[in-house]
């Protein structure tokens, strides 16, 4: 029994993010390399997306934002949550109960000692933040997001055109 316990506790946990037959899927993965994303990237952001940095809790206007519309890679422009699943988690970081479809893969971290689910976009890599099981529904998961690794584009004003340096 103990072997079986410390086996789900150390394996890998892959959070699947299902995408809908329906819905459109994310853009294909990028080849651009870390140089290309740090010549165009300022070195705050570069950190946080490419390093796997954390910015201080309550640094982020984003945290606050409100505002109806959509959250995307500040990398790659990668639409990443719909602000209808954000909400204020007290963490001071932008909280989300779900990403779009597609939009995040993830891996196991121990940086922390205790393992936690991290997350990327799944277009470019870029470090996002971490999951929980601490959310509230429909989910019960909190997408903790770093504010410096999103872009808010509120309703009504087009997405940028995803981006890609290595073109």
């Amino acid at each position: 029994m103990l072997g079986h316990m410390a086996l789900m506790l150390l394996a890998p946990r892959v959070w699947p993010v299902a995408a809908f037959a329906d819905e459109p899927g994310p853009a294909r993965p990028l080849q651009a390399t870390r140089e290309d994303w740090k010549e165009i990237l300022p070195e705050d952001r570069y950190h946080i997306l490419f390093e796997e940095g954390t910015e201080p809790a309550r640094s982020s206007p984003l945290d606050k934002e409100y505002g109806d519309g959509t959250y995307i890679c500040a990398a790659c422009y990668q639409p990443l949550f719909d602000s209808a699943d954000k909400f204020d988690s007290g963490t001071g970081w932008p909280s989300f109960t779900r990403p779009l479809p597609g939009a995040m893969d993830t891996k196991r971290d121990f940086k922390l000692i205790w393992p936690r689910t991290e997350y990327h976009c799944s277009r470019c890599g870029g470090h996002q933040g971490h999951v929980f099981k601490d959310g509230p529904p429909p989910t019960g998961e909190r997408w903790c997001n770093n504010g410096l690794a999103l872009e808010f584009v509120p309703q009504g004003q087009p997405l940028p055109p995803l981006r890609d340096p290595g073109q």
